[in-house]
């Protein structure tokens, strides 16, 4: 069966889905693999590179499993082949139109970002790797835009003290954040709603900043906070922003919008020249000032919308997202043949929709139509 690797047609993407590495890994379990011609190019991976190891370049592509970073355009899904299988970050709630166009050509539909959060399915996880670079190049967005020093220095013209970095959210991004502020030298704090993260900030480096409020649910995660939890929240988060030199916020839902972790009365008492750097900007921003892609001033504060951090760093970012798509793609198919294991919680959740029918309960309710679940094949006597 024949793979399709597509090119991006996201304004400032530079990822792709298969690395050449992770094509000659599929060509040698038996795989034709197809590459749009120029995917690879934007992360430094050439059509030669790719030839090399077994690809073919095409100008449109037409496999049975098409594979891609970011969810296709309705033109797009318009050229995909009937019956056909689709993997990408899709987001079905934020592309419902996508969903309705693929489900109409009986397209099997896979999204990244319903993999199931079990320990299994850590080395697929691709929200957690891109994560990872969104949380190290968010620092480096903070340290470039800061018109100061991030580490103390004692230099011949003075003592320079440290800049004072504020990470809101203990999640893969935060963790990264924290890392990377405390090598770059920063003070580094951190704020989670949720007390089990106190441990994993302070194993980063930083010092947990504890509130009075908790939402911790099941599995470690996080329950949404009632008004009174959020306001009581903002009142005592206020001061700790307005301490803070440079403040990141990395709370992002998938297919959802962002929270607002940062009210603009936070931003009115931050000092002047101080950051905001929101990470959740292509979610709606964890910042009420926040313009995803831009940077905005107020009152003597930037605030940095980074869209698609990881982007910023095509070639390492494709090579995380890659080898999650190896790891996934084992459990749907060996040997150059797709056969899912349609009992595998990890096959059936990431599973938005097939056969025309779609499978995932919330997708489902949100294009208006009868959710189908997926139901185990009975194995023959």
């Amino acid at each position: 069966m024949k793979i399709s690797l597509c090119r991006e047609s996201r304004a400032g993407e530079t990822r792709v889905a298969l690395t050449p590495d992770a094509v000659k890994a599929l060509v040698g379990d038996g795989w034709s693999v197809e590459v749009e011609r120029g995917a690879g190019a934007l992360a430094h991976f050439s059509d030669d590179a790719y030839t090399s190891v077994g690809a073919t370049i095409v100008d449109s592509v037409s496999g049975d499993l098409t594979l891609r970073v970011n969810p296709p355009t309705l033109e797009e899904v318009a050229r995909l082949p009937e019956g056909s299988t689709h993997l990408s970050f899709l987001s079905p709630l934020l592309a419902l139109d996508v969903v309705r166009a693929m489900n109409e050509r009986r397209v099997t539909t896979l999204s990244f970002d319903l993999l199931p959060r079990i320990s299994r399915a850590q080395y697929m996880d691709a929200l957690s790797s891109q994560a990872t670079v969104s949380g190290y190049r968010a620092v480096l967005s903070g340290a470039t835009h800061f018109d100061r020093f991030f580490p103390l220095l004692t230099t011949a013209a003075g003592t320079i003290r440290p800049a004072k970095v504020l990470v809101m959210g203990v999640g893969v991004a935060g963790l990264q954040a924290i890392a990377t502020a405390k090598r770059l030298g920063a003070k580094v704090r951190a704020y989670d709603v949720r007390s089990a993260a106190k441990e994993e900030a302070e194993s980063a480096g930083a010092v947990f900043v504890k509130l009075g409020v908790t939402a911790d649910a099941a599995g470690g995660y996080a329950r949404e906070l009632t008004e009174e939890e959020r306001q009581q929240q903002q009142a005592a988060l206020l001061s700790e922003v307005a301490n803070a030199d440079v403040v990141i916020t990395t709370a992002a839902v998938p297919g959802r919008k962002a929270p607002i972790l940062v009210t603009t009365a936070m931003v009115d008492a931050m000092s002047e020249g101080s950051l905001v750097i929101d990470m959740a900007a292509d979610g709606g921003g964890n910042c009420e000032l926040t313009v995803a892609g831009e940077v905005v001033e107020h009152g003597g504060v930037r605030i940095v919308g980074l869209s698609n951090p990881p982007a910023q760093m095509g070639a390492h970012a494709s090579f995380m997202y890659a080898n999650n798509v190896l790891k996934l793609l084992a459990l749907f198919g060996a040997k150059g043949e797709l056969n899912p294991d349609w009992s595998d919680e990890v096959v059936v959740g990431v599973t938005v929709a097939r056969n025309g029918q779609v499978n995932h309960g919330p997708t489902a309710e949100a294009l208006g139509v009868e959710r189908v679940a997926i139901s185990v094949p009975k194995e023959s006597e």
